[in-house]
């Protein structure tokens, strides 16, 4: 295979040798020094006995079943796939500079709200930001093609604020597929709207839904919610949509892929017929184009092309053999400074779990989020990853998409993504903006 690859020593043989140019695969004698230290430091007791860790050895099955055959539709079993984990990031001289038609303060929206987005340091608006808005502030329905990261969030939460203080009892429902993201919109509904009087609330699962229901009675102008709570809330009747005017789809296709099809589809016909629908998703598949059709009138259809996440992204492989504990490895990988943001990614709730708590016993500072943890102590995991006061987070695909975390040094496929799309999504969490990214993906040699 003509790709430089890691293995658990460092690099084996690609199409200049390991990194010292030769083509052994043996480690050369500088290459990475965290492994340097592998045997005394096992000898010193750093890593947990073969009993503890191998619980995450997770190797593969035979190829005749692989992990399909467990429930689980695993990317990445053969060599020819695992060249698509391997990828050099780009560095070009020259990139395309967009320039933008309009700026913030060219748009006609209420004084207090252009103020709020000058205070944000907004100034010129990004490529979603300057088609969208202009479509939603003449009250037309929008799709809305691109990435996470690219600022669909203002492209909707500014025209949609403008329109609520234009129009006296104008109301706003959003959807979105993760808590998280739920509220990361809320906070940015907080900034843009400081002053101006507007309230929102969050209603999501995993989290007490009496204070929801509470909130809910004041009628506040924004409702932020996941599928499921807010068809909960509706079946409770603490939530008519009789009286919205306005409803965001945002992250539509991750929501599909997350089952909330049915739930979408009771949410909107419950709507009433003359509204005004944004929908803001990262691809167009079948089911997207359906729904689009179902219950959006003419929609103004936005594709913003962004760049290559695969070209921002340094990616490669850690070949694991037979026999060696790749907790071991990921321990060796993390005690290097280089690895201070690490979003580490694994296929269940449980195995996230049981991987953080190992990781802290070994003195690295880890968190976990996954979808049975408690909506406060997410929120806590998140806060302190966004931060810094821990080194890794651990996370299933739940924060493959959606979240906004700056600076993240790796990301590290624990266990293997179910599909490449997953993949590509996974390893978007890092080389943001026009940030370089490291992407590193175990693979167990059978």
């Amino acid at each position: 295979m003509q790709h430089g690859r890691w293995n658990h020593q460092g690099v084996s043989g690609g199409s200049q040798g390991g990194r010292d140019g030769s083509r052994s695969g043996k480690r050369p004698a500088r290459s990475f020094r965290p492994h340097q230290n592998m045997a005394a430091s096992r000898g010193a007791g750093r890593f947990p006995s073969r009993s503890h860790a191998s619980r995450f050895d997770n190797r593969f099955p035979p190829r005749r079943g692989g992990n399909r055959g467990r429930g689980f539709g695993t990317f990445g079993e053969t060599e020819a796939e695992f060249t698509r984990f391997i990828n050099k990031a780009e560095i070009t001289e020259k990139v395309e500079h967009f320039v933008p038609e309009h700026r913030f303060a060219d748009f006609n929206v209420d004084e207090r709200l252009k103020a709020n987005i000058a205070k944000k340091g907004y100034e010129l608006p990004t490529p979603i930001q300057d088609r969208a808005i202009p479509h939603v502030l003449r009250g037309e329905d929008v799709v809305g093609l691109a990435e996470t990261g690219t600022g669909k969030t203002a492209a909707f939460l500014v025209p949609l604020i403008d329109k609520v203080l234009k129009h006296v009892g104008e109301r706003v429902l959003i959807m979105a597929p993760t808590r998280e993201l739920a509220l990361q919109i809320e906070k940015e509904l907080a900034g843009f709207a400081r002053g101006t009087g507007l309230r929102g609330v969050v209603a999501v699962g995993g989290a007490n839904i009496n204070p929801q229901i509470s909130a809910l009675r004041h009628a506040p102008s924004f409702v932020i919610g996941t599928p499921g709570r807010l068809k909960d809330l509706m079946e409770r009747r603490a939530l008519n949509l009789s009286g919205f005017g306005s409803v965001v789809l945002d992250e539509a296709d991750r929501m599909l892929d997350m089952g909330f099809i049915d739930d979408m589809r009771f949410i909107l016909a419950t709507m009433r017929s003359e509204r005004h629908t944004l929908f803001f998703s990262a691809t167009m598949g079948k089911d997207i184009e359906r729904l689009i059709g179902d219950f959006l009138k003419s929609p103004a259809i936005i594709s913003v092309k962004t760049r290559d996440t695969a070209k921002n992204v340094d990616q490669d492989i850690v070949r694991i053999p037979r026999g060696k504990d790749k907790f071991e490895v990921l321990v060796e990988l993390l005690r290097n400074p280089e690895f201070n943001r690490v979003l580490i990614f694994g296929r269940t709730k449980h195995g996230v779990e049981k991987l953080a708590k190992l990781l802290s016993r070994q003195h690295i500072h880890a968190e976990s989020i996954h979808g049975n943890k408690a909506h406060n102590a997410r929120v806590r995991a998140l806060d302190a990853f966004k931060q810094g006061r821990v080194q890794a987070l651990v996370a299933t695909d739940v924060a493959a998409r959606g979240l906004d975390i700056p600076a993240v040094s790796h990301v590290i496929n624990y266990d293997l993504p179910s599909t490449y799309d997953d993949y590509v999504h996974r390893i978007g969490r890092t080389g943001r903006a026009e940030m370089k990214g490291k992407a590193l993906t175990f693979v167990l040699e059978r």
